[in-house]
């Protein structure tokens, strides 16, 4: 944890590795600033920090017009924290307090709604309300620059009760109206399509990433270019079509969604998918103090571990083995069958993954179902709100399930930083080039799950 001192420093340097972190409040101006905003730096007798935004929010700061710290990366702390703080925060990501209210995100944790309330205060300065109100505004922020929807309706998607609370909440949060926020959709998009920036910390290896999403598609569920990846995706309110494409400082995003209400969930699972979040920074320091590991992260800066748009699809993606040929041909099968069909199919993405409940009755083999009836019945939970200790304990004991597809879905379904794979050939081959043995490994820790990307990099083959 940064001292306020520390914060101080990094503020006066700029570093933008720990925009996200924290948040920077000026009493003399009420604004707050992401630390490498570019304005005068303020005295610091007149400087706060914060640990989100919504505390700043709270604090009575409004948001700085020339950094726009709403649109900064997550906090690289969700990432490896799996208490009830960071599940929280994953499910208010995904839009769960708009949908359940705070009851039902306490519940979903199994807390009552005072802990949870007195938990996220003390790590974040803000309760779930508030935070929840802070992605409301960043949510009709996009909706008012990227689309021509009257305001009146933006308000209701982006979750607000009221015209009056979205119209306060805009003032409140940007220091201006809604009408004032209003962008120029471009003319190039297709009509319903929203267009944003995801942002990340760099360095970021999306070639690796694109490719790896690549090699694993499934046909009519993705399709992979050198310049795209495009997805169905199955959100709260509706299905919805993405597509991710690089550019040189950010994720190019857009999205078609039938249910405009999906749009935060949409982004958190994309940001998600692409590891976006992460800090390489942490992460790259941590394994490169290995010696015989440091030439290979060095060589191969950016790596990060794919994740997922949706945890029961990567869970039976896990289970058929999508790592092969014949378990991509099986998911592909299962596809077409159980798949709901796009309304408006494009480039090659004609379905949507199956629902839980199509697969609990189909005839897909044992493992599949067994998880799909788990899922169905409520004995099993995989979303933001899974424990990952007590989740793979669950899912060892349905029929059939093997230990490393239970891997796999922890590091790629709940996110979890530090899996590890010996038996992956990838790996396999990556340590037996640097001399290393899968012993070696618990000096990666908590990290193990990035020290494979390393490890299993082409790039890490000696020249």
């Amino acid at each position: 944890m940064l001292t306020d001192e520390d914060a101080y420093s990094v503020l006066r340097s700029r570093d933008g590795r720990f925009d996200g972190r924290f948040f920077v409040a000026v009493v003399t101006t009420r604004v707050f600033c992401r630390p490498s905003c570019p304005a005068a730096l303020p005295k610091r007798e007149n400087v706060r920090f914060y640990p989100s935004s919504a505390a700043a929010l709270e604090a009575g700061f409004r948001a700085c017009k020339r950094c726009r710290p709403d649109t900064v990366p997550g906090s690289p702390e969700w990432n490896v924290r799996a208490d009830v703080v960071g599940r929280a925060m994953r499910l208010i990501a995904d839009g769960l307090v708009d949908r359940e209210g705070v009851a039902g995100l306490a519940s979903r944790l199994g807390y009552s709604e005072r802990q949870l309330h007195r938990q996220l205060t003390a790590d974040l300065g803000a309760g779930p309300q508030a935070l929840a109100r802070a992605q409301r505004a960043a949510t009709a922020r996009t909706l008012l620059e990227t689309t021509d929807l009257p305001a009146s309706e933006i308000a209701f998607t982006a979750g607000f009760s009221s015209i009056r609370q979205f119209n306060d909440t805009v003032r409140k949060v940007y220091g201006t109206t809604p009408t004032a926020l209003r962008g120029t959709p471009s003319a190039r998009l297709p009509p319903g399509a929203i267009r944003l920036r995801l942002t990340y910390r760099p360095p970021l290896d999306l070639p690796a990433l694109f490719s790896y999403l690549a090699t694993r598609a499934i046909p009519g569920l993705e399709d992979v270019t050198a310049r795209c990846y495009r997805r169905s995706l199955t959100l709260p309110h509706g299905l919805g079509l993405v597509t991710l494409r690089p550019a040189r400082t950010y994720v190019s995003c857009e999205l078609h969604l039938e249910d405009l209400k999906d749009l935060a969930a949409a982004v958190r699972r994309c940001r998600h998918l692409l590891d976006l979040d992460a800090d390489p920074r942490d992460i790259s320091d941590h394994l490169t103090r290995d010696p015989r590991l440091a030439a290979v992260v060095a060589r191969t800066p950016g790596r990060r571990v794919p994740g997922q748009v949706d945890a029961a699809e990567m869970a039976i993606r896990a289970i058929l083995n999508e790592e092969t040929p014949t378990g991509r041909s099986r998911l592909a099968r299962l596809v077409r069958t159980y798949g709901t069909r796009l309304p408006h199919p494009a480039a090659g993405v004609t379905h949507a993954f199956p629902r839980m409940e199509a697969l609990a009755s189909s005839d897909a083999p044992a493992p599949v179902t067994a998880l799909a009836r788990a899922l169905t019945a409520g004995t099993l939970h995989l979303g933001p709100e899974a424990d990952r200790d007590q989740a793979e304990r669950e899912l060892l004991a349905l029929p059939g399930m093997d230990v490393e597809a239970v891997a796999r879905i922890r590091m790629r379904a709940f996110g979890d930083p530090d899996v590890f794979l010996p038996s992956d050939p990838a790996v396999q081959e990556g340590l037996h080039r640097l001399g290393l043995a899968a012993g070696d490994a618990h000096r990666w820790r908590p990290w193990r799950s990035y020290a494979m990307q390393h490890l299993s990099a082409p790039r890490t083959h000696t020249p």
